[in-house]
Formats: C-alpha cells, structure tokens, sequence
C-alpha cells in the first residue's frame, strides 16, 4: 500500500463510533470564531514529503484546528508553535498554518499522530490501536521527534504503544532535546526525541519554549541527515 492509498484509508475510516459521532457533532455546531467554515470533520491524514526521513509524531488532531482545517497542526495554537519553530530551523517554507490550501510546504519533514480523530474531551479513545495501525503502516523513518510529550501518563503509553509498532521504544520526554532513544527496528533502528508538548499551558509557563523546540527539532534533523539554519 502506497502513502496516497493510506491517506484516502484514513480519511474514510468510520471504525470508532464514538470518535465519529464527537468529530462530526463538532463539525456540524462549530465554534462561533467559525462559523462560515466548512470544517473538515473527519479523520486527518500526515502531512508533507511522502519520503521525509524526518517523522513528527503528534497525539490527536485539535477539535477546531486540524479537525476544522484537515491538516495536521493547522488552525489552533499548538500548530503556531509548532510551525514557526520548523520555519525558524529552515525545514518549512513559512511561519504560520491557517488552511491546507496556504502554500505551507514542508522541507523533508513529515507530520502524523498515532489518533487520526479529535478525541471528546481530549481522551484518548480505548480502541486506540485501530489508530496505531495506521502509523505502523506509514514505514519506519531514520528519526522521529514526539511532541506531544510527558503531560499525562495515558499520553506517553500511547506513544510509546505507536514506537513499539514500528519496532522501536521510547524514552520519557524532557524539555529539551537532550533525550534521545534508538532502538532496533526496520532499516536498522529509529532514533526517538522527545519534548513537552506544544500546548498553551506549557509554551506560557515556559515549560517549552522556542529555542528548547528548535533544539530537539535540530537534534532530530542532524540524526535524520537534513540540514538546518542556524
């Protein structure tokens, strides 16, 4: 199976009923700041170079960001982050994330999540490894960097469910790049970063800030042989 056969796998699978009922219930009531939207409202494909060596792993798509938009990390605050930190280190083409038609382009980065719905009230759905299933299948990248981090417990045994699928493991994130975990895996291993996750609530009290994001990012980018501004 082809990226472009799996995207189109992903985006029509209907196999979590509650995941589906809480996508489109959001899709269909919307939030006032979007109201003339026509939101995406269901499950979001990766996004960028089908041969990057450098994978982003995120948890889930945001209710009113990517579930609205249908691009990973675009359209709420934790993608703001995300997107100008990979801008700032060269490895994409522009600072911000609105829409998937703004001309974003990444450079030898991809971005996925092992949930490809947003999840009611932020919980992670039982039945997860339908989700992970989909990230097995993606292939197995020189490098990854998680970041969606340490926040919760259920957060880190869920991704580290998604490195054991490729073959690999999980170290527990740190603030700043200088956890680093390879495993033996397809291809000869993975090399894992992990950081906090780009929420609101960690980038305002610092416990994440820009330069320890474009740390790991370039961490991650060195172990996955792209080059990086400085």
């Amino acid at each position: 199976m082809n990226l472009s056969d799996l995207d189109q796998r992903i985006t029509g699978c209907r196999a979590c009923p509650r995941l589906v009922a809480w996508r489109e219930e959001v899709a269909r009531t919307k939030r006032a700041a979007f109201a003339d939207w026509t939101y995406w409202g269901r499950p979001v494909p990766g996004f960028g170079p089908a041969d990057a060596p450098l994978l982003i792993i995120g948890l889930a798509p945001a209710a009113h960001g990517a579930n609205r938009t249908g691009r990973m990390f675009t359209g709420d605050r934790s993608g703001d982050v995300l997107y100008e930190a990979l801008y700032d280190v060269g490895l994409a083409s522009q600072p911000t994330a609105v829409s998937a038609d703004d001309g974003l382009e990444l450079y030898g980065v991809r971005i996925t999540s092992p949930v490809r719905c947003a999840p009611a009230r932020q919980q992670a759905h039982p039945g997860g490894a339908r989700h992970l299933s989909f990230l097995a299948r993606r292939g197995t990248h020189p490098a990854a960097a998680d970041v969606e981090g340490r926040d919760r417990a259920r957060r880190l045994r869920l991704a580290g469910r998604a490195a054991r699928v490729h073959g690999g493991g999980l170290a527990s994130p740190a603030p700043t790049a200088r956890v680093r975990a390879r495993r033996p895996g397809l291809l000869g291993g993975i090399d894992l970063f992990g950081c906090f996750h780009v929420s609101q609530r960690n980038t305002f009290t610092g416990k994440l800030t820009p330069a320890m994001l474009r740390d790991v990012l370039r961490t991650a980018a060195g172990a996955a042989g792209l080059a990086t501004t400085p």
